[in-house]
């Protein structure tokens, strides 16, 4: 088991989280000041939970073309562009708030641009990670990066209360727009930094890619159900506090701030129980446990009115929080494929932006019809249900499954009679390819090998299949035909060299050993003709 602050000690690493901490202190100063700017406008609960809407929603629409640019572009300069674009509308929103024009309107269109921003961001960051961090790290790495965003919760919004109640709310932001400053210095100074290529793929091919390993990875879709699930009423929590805050607690920015700040600490309390927790328990269990205590929590804090419990309700909240999202994304970190990591981040952070943007939207609605107290008391129950219905139905393990990438040899993938592999690449490489396997399988291993099949069926579509079939030879039932449609005969010779896992080839190997002999491998190349007909309609 590795320590917690062990990522730290490699020194890019270093340098990329000390730098987003401070980003991420000067993002959660501007969310203070935003939501705070329009309380002080007596702006309605729906208006100032769209704060946190307005800066999800372009997920929605960005997320897949932003992983896919992960993909192609080189990621540094992909963040230092980034980083530059949002250090110029801060700018321009401090300049605007100095003036006097932010509306309402100004100030969510603006949020939703930086919004779009962090979602070409993020992908690319976090798939930045498991490549400057030793494999045995990445997990620790991951949750170190969800504490540097709760201990700036516990710094940002402090600071911000002090800073709105000194010099107002443009100070905030001029301060966002600095930190941006400091990580775009760091990413400058950042060398050395070389990209992993695979073969080139086209942008829409690569983003049926990756949404067809998702769609084919079983844990993975898992977890991002689980995410999504937790996330929609537990944003009830995040959303309504600072309405909560004003209304129920009656505090001022600076108590607000202080709200933030218990939080903050418990996901740092998070991060060093965290790594003995994963090695007892599996994600499931600690997802689901943490879902609940999350549950119990926004149980309380709609109950509660003193000060002093709520804090410490809210440290619990905090490390509840740290809880599922870091055990989600640490887990999805480590079980990605190099090959297909930023895409599928990508989708992650569809997940988690998506769900964040329609749960602030729609408990936001919900507390103006009902109030926020009511709200908060059915975000806490939906929560402690689904704790308890993921303790019941764990989440697959992932910790067995080799992720490491093999390379299939080349007498595993036989050519067309007379043709070499840079032959292939060079003359066929965009032609679609069936693949035919042909098994021969005594009857009394049949039923085991069609169930180990259909393993391989999944590994087949993660991997690049378009369509995968098993079927029976009618003139010798003894033989067992896997078909199997791949994109470009390219596409299907990065199935052999980049894209199996350890844990594919063993899916594979324990079906072929099911058979008689060498399974015999046909490859059928996409005619012209059906190639025109296809594209004319």
């Amino acid at each position: 088991m590795t320590s917690a602050l062990a990522p730290l000690g490699v020194r890019v690493f270093r340098l990329l989280w000390i730098a987003g901490l401070v980003s991420n202190i000067g993002s959660w100063m501007q969310t203070v000041g935003a939501q705070w700017l329009l309380v002080e406008h007596g702006s309605p609960a729906s208006v100032v939970a769209l704060v946190q809407t307005a800066a999800a929603a372009p997920v929605l629409l960005l997320a897949l073309p932003a992983g896919v640019l992960g993909e192609f572009f080189n990621r540094r300069t992909l963040l230092i562009v980034v980083q530059a674009a949002q250090f110029v509308i801060v700018l321009g929103l401090a300049a605007l708030t100095w003036a006097g024009a932010t509306t309402p309107a100004v100030l969510l269109a603006l949020t939703f641009l930086l919004g779009a921003c962090s979602a070409v961001q993020l992908p690319a960051y976090q798939a930045v990670v498991p490549e400057v961090v030793p494999s045995p790290m990445i997990a620790d790495a991951a949750v170190l990066s969800s504490v540097g965003v709760n201990v700036a919760r516990a710094i940002g919004p402090a600071l911000a209360g002090l800073v709105v109640a000194q010099l107002g709310v443009t100070a905030v932001f001029l301060a966002n727009a600095l930190s941006f400053l400091v990580f775009l210095v760091a990413l400058i100074a950042w060398r050395g930094y070389a990209p992993k290529r695979g073969r080139p793929e086209r942008f829409l091919d690569a983003t049926r890619a990756g949404l067809r390993y998702v769609r084919n990875a079983r844990a993975i879709r898992g977890l991002y159900l689980r995410l999504a699930l937790f996330l929609l009423p537990a944003n009830g929590l995040w959303a309504l506090l600072p309405v909560f805050a004003s209304s129920g607690l009656h505090l001022d920015a600076g108590g607000y701030g202080l709200l933030l700040a218990a939080l903050g600490v418990g996901s740092i309390a998070g991060a060093f129980l965290l790594p003995p927790l994963r090695a007892r328990f599996s994600t499931g269990a600690i997802v689901a446990a943490s879902s609940a205590l999350f549950g119990v929590c926004t149980l309380a804090l709609a109950l509660l009115s003193a000060l002093w419990l709520v804090l410490l309700v809210l440290v619990l909240a905090g490390f509840a929080w740290i809880g599922v999202i870091a055990t989600i994304n640490g887990t999805v970190q480590s079980f990605l494929p190099v090959w297909v990591r930023t895409r599928g981040l990508s989708i992650y952070q569809l997940v988690l932006f998506g769900s964040t943007a329609v749960g602030a939207a729609a408990t936001g609605a919900l507390a103006v019809w009902a109030g926020v107290v009511p709200v908060l008391l059915g975000c806490g129950v939906l929560l402690v249900v689904l704790g308890i219905v993921g303790a019941l139905r764990p989440a697959i393990d992932t910790r067995d499954k080799g992720r490491a990438i093999v390379t299939m040899p080349l007498t595993d993938v036989p050519l067309v009679q007379g043709e070499s592999p840079d032959d292939a690449a060079d003359d066929t490489a965009d032609r679609p390819v069936l693949v035919l396997i042909r098994y021969a399988v005594p009857p009394e291993r049949r039923p085991e090998f069609e169930s180990r099949m259909r393993f391989v069926g999944r590994s087949r579509r993660r991997t690049g299949a378009r369509d995968w079939r098993l079927y029976t030879d009618r003139e010798d039932p003894a033989v067992l035909v896997e078909a199997f449609q791949v994109g470009s005969w390219s596409e299907h010779l990065s199935q052999h060299e980049e894209r199996m896992t350890e844990y594919d080839r063993e899916l594979l190997d324990g079906a072929r050993a099911l058979a008689d002999g060498e399974p015999e491998v046909e490859h059928l190349l996409e005619a012209e003709t059906t190639r025109r007909l296809r594209t004319e309609g």
